[in-house]
Order: structure tokens, then sequence, then C-alpha cells
């Protein structure tokens, strides 16, 4: 009878101590190898090429030359870069608002009523539509003849402003744009954290006679810090690299007023083909985006310490 020359290791059979120990060292980083290479590949390598492009002319097709820091010094003279910097503080700040929206929809919506579950949807739409779409919207929504503001201004016997026209809030009107899904999405983190909180500890705050807001302060909002925490980091690297938005409303009109960096740099590379000043943005935009990345890593480690 034919027999297969596969050796058949018995149930008592054991790897070496030395295999194991060798295995046991290994398996974290052959586990961690594809997203290590990709993350060097596409992040590091990029970033490190961008610099290297910022420190150059070029117009994207003749060659590069050397111009030292030279675009880094013209940033500095530039009133429009100022004026990208500013909208991205703005974005900043006004974004910081996702969370805590989020928040109180999701507590709204969480609560056990049928007709919730119409209202979940309408508040969960935002995020399933495209930035595009989004921008389109709120262009109507905006126009001082025929859009929505237009109409509440009417109810009023008052003329609707031209808010997309006007350079002192251009960025606050495509700033609340932007806001819309982002409070949708931080909404859909907070329930996912309703859903799974230890209902134990539920059960043992109303032993205790917590009700109403002393619950939701002392046993329900610290289950929910570790998404409150990724909702906020979100919602920052989200207000830093907001572009498409932009382009879809206003253009980064007018005269400039609600652009920010992202945009700025895609104009100044695509449109002014000055690929090495393009580059500088860039570099100063993931600089300040590292920084809440760092900040997003050191509070994730020190939590994962204290578990």
């Amino acid at each position: 009878m034919w027999r297969s020359p596969t050796r058949i290791l018995s149930p008592d059979y054991r790897m070496p101590h030395s295999s194991r120990k060798v295995l046991h060292r290994l398996t974290p980083a052959l586990l961690l190898a594809p997203g290590l290479l990709l993350f060097l590949l596409v992040i590091i390598w990029s970033a490190v090429q961008t610099f290297w492009i910022s420190l150059h002319a070029w117009d994207g097709f003749g060659p590069m030359q050397w111009v030292g820091l030279a675009n880094y010094a013209e940033l500095w003279n530039d009133p429009q870069f100022w004026v990208s910097l500013y909208n991205n503080v703005v974005w900043l700040v006004i974004f910081l608002l996702a969370p805590p929206l989020g928040l109180a929809i999701a507590l709204l919506v969480n609560q056990p009523i049928r007709s919730m579950r119409l209202a979940k949807s309408l508040f969960f739409m935002p995020l399933v539509l495209s930035t595009v779409t989004v921008g389109v919207i709120f262009v109507w929504f905006y126009d001082p003849t025929f859009g929505l503001l237009a109409l509440i201004y009417s109810a009023f016997e008052a003329a609707a402003p031209a808010v997309l026209s006007n350079e002192y809030a251009v960025t606050f009107a495509v700033v609340f744009a932007g806001l819309w899904p982002q409070v949708a999405f931080c909404m859909v983190l907070f329930l996912a954290g309703l859903n799974n909180l230890d209902q134990e500890v539920i059960g043992a705050g109303r032993v205790d006679n917590a009700r109403g807001w002393m619950m939701l302060r002392h046993v329900v909002l610290p289950q929910l810090k570790q998404v409150a925490f990724i909702a906020i980091a979100i919602s920052m690297i989200g207000a830093l690299r907001s572009f498409d938005i932009i382009a879809v409303m206003t253009n980064g009109g007018p005269f400039g007023s609600s652009t920010n960096l992202a945009y700025q740099m895609f104009e100044e590379s695509l449109f002014s083909y000055r690929f090495g000043y393009g580059a500088a943005l860039a570099t100063v935009l993931f600089i300040i985006m590292m920084v809440f990345i760092v900040w997003y890593l050191r509070r994730l480690l020190a939590d994962e310490r204290t578990v």
C-alpha cells in the first residue's frame, strides 16, 4: 500500500524550546512588516521626497533648480500663506464642535422610541453623501436669491446676505458646511460606543440611584472616553486636510479669503506650476498634522499602559 512521505506528528510532539523562542520573537515583526512597509513607502518616503522638492524651484516638467530654503522664506513673507493658516485655525476650532454635537445627537437617537429609527437615518444621511454633494447642497442653501437662507430672511422681511461672496464670512460658511457630515461621523462613533457600554456598570449606577445627568456624567461618559478621544483626533485631522469642499463651494475665493493650506498647495502646484513652493506648503501642513498625530499616539499608548 502506498504511504504518504509526509511525517505525521504525534500529539506529544513539541517544538524545541529554542525554535519556539525564535518564533515568539519573530511573530510580531512578521505581522507588522506589511503595514510598516506600506507606511514607510507611502508616508515616510513621500514626506521625504516632498521636502526634497521643497528645496528646489520646479515647474513639474524641466530640471529642478536648487534654491535651498528660499521657498520657506517666501512662505514667511506671503500674505496668502497667513490667510490660509488662519483659515486652518478656524477649521480646527469649529470642527471641535463635532464631537460634543455628535454625542448629543447619539444620546438622543439612542432612546428606545420607535420614531427614533427614522431620526437616526436622517442624522446619518450626511455621512453617506459625497463631499461634492454636500458642497452643492450648501451652495444652494446660501444662495441669496432662492436658497433656504433667503427664505429664512424673507420671513423677517430682510434681504439675505451673499455669504459666499463676503470675504469675512465665507470661511465660516464653508466650515459649517464641512461640519455637517463630520457631526454625523461622530454620531456614528458615539452610537457604537453607547451600544457597547458595560451593562453591569450601568446596573450598579442604578442601584446607587444614579439618574439622568448623574448617570451620564459618572457612568456613561467615563466609558466613552476612548471614543471621544478618537472623535476629537479624527475631527482635528479632518479639519487640517479639508480641501474638496472648498474647491466645490468657492474655489478659494473671493480673493483667496477661503483658501486653506491644502487648497493653496493644490493651487500653487497644479495651477501655477510651482511645485517647489507647493511642496513647501505641503511640508508645513505635514508638520502641523504630525503634531496632532504624535499627541494622539502618546495618549493612546498612555491609555494602553493604564489598562
